[in-house]
């Protein structure tokens, strides 16, 4: 199903392109990654502005979050923690911070069609898999572009780091290793064609990030003049719910033995 619906229609795409490039696959491989990066721009700006934006309000209510936290990790029943758990849930709704930093995940699945479908088709084409660009057989794995891919994702997440508060930079700078490690690691197994698809994606996600980076200043002011007019709201502490003890049951009182009474009396 893979080759038919998705492998073959790339591979006449591909075949296509090639020719208008003079028979060269790994041109038409960066104008495949141009065509879908370039549809995919606006939806990655935006949702990268929107995190951009996220970024900036956490920054803001970041001293009652460093509270927060700190109780969190001192609690020591699960109803305390229960309890912090839910005035950080609370601090969030009211200040308009999203739990999942404004980030979605539209990009990556409309991405994932074109891997399969560009990996399925270097793997099975006889010409794509022979096809050779600036020395690399686009068919064989490719530690250079490995090596390349890694750089260039590693490279954007450093710049995503750019005028972030220092408190958030920490928490990313685990994300800014995984993506690239994956990658690297990816690419190295995989065929050279689909290398050269993640480092031209990566050049395409510095480009994204520095347009970002521009904007991130004015984001900022805008931000803060919301702040301004709507400061941060401060959320009161929860009470953690004390557990009712468990009332121990009652013990059955024994019958009268009412026989007892009669042979009192016979007696």
């Amino acid at each position: 199903m893979v080759y038919d619906y998705l492998a073959k229609p790339t591979q006449h795409i591909m075949e296509w392109l090639a020719n208008l490039f003079n028979g060269s696959y790994g041109w038409a491989i960066i104008a495949i990654v141009f065509i879908v990066r370039l549809i995919l721009l606006p939806i990655m700006i935006s949702q990268m502005r929107k995190s951009t934006i996220q970024q900036e309000k956490m920054g803001m209510v970041g001293p009652q979050l460093s509270d927060i936290q700190k109780r969190q990790k001192a609690a020591k029943t699960a109803e305390e923690r229960a309890a912090i758990s839910q005035e950080m849930m609370t601090l969030y709704r009211e200040n308009g911070i999203s739990m999942t930093g404004g980030i979605g995940c539209l990009p990556l699945l409309i991405q994932l069609p074109v891997f399969g479908a560009l990996y399925a088709a270097i793997r099975y084409s006889p010409d794509l898999s022979s096809a050779v660009f600036m020395g690399i057989k686009l068919g064989d794995p490719s530690i250079l572009l490995a090596i390349f891919s890694f750089i260039a994702y590693l490279a954007q997440g450093w710049l995503s780091l750019i005028g972030m508060p220092e408190s958030q930079k920490k928490q990313m700078r685990v994300a800014m290793f995984t993506s690239p490690v994956m990658i690297l690691f990816i690419s190295m197994s995989a065929s050279a064609g689909l290398g050269l698809y993640f480092f031209i994606g990566g050049l395409f996600a510095i480009i994204q990030t520095l347009i970002i980076n521009l904007y991130r200043p004015k984001i900022r002011k805008d931000i803060e003049a919301e702040m301004k007019k709507n400061p941060p709201k401060v959320v009161t502490p929860v009470e953690p719910v004390k557990p009712q003890p468990i009332a121990k049951p009652i013990a059955p009182t024994k019958p009268l033995n009412r026989n007892a009474g009669k042979q009192h009396k016979r007696k």
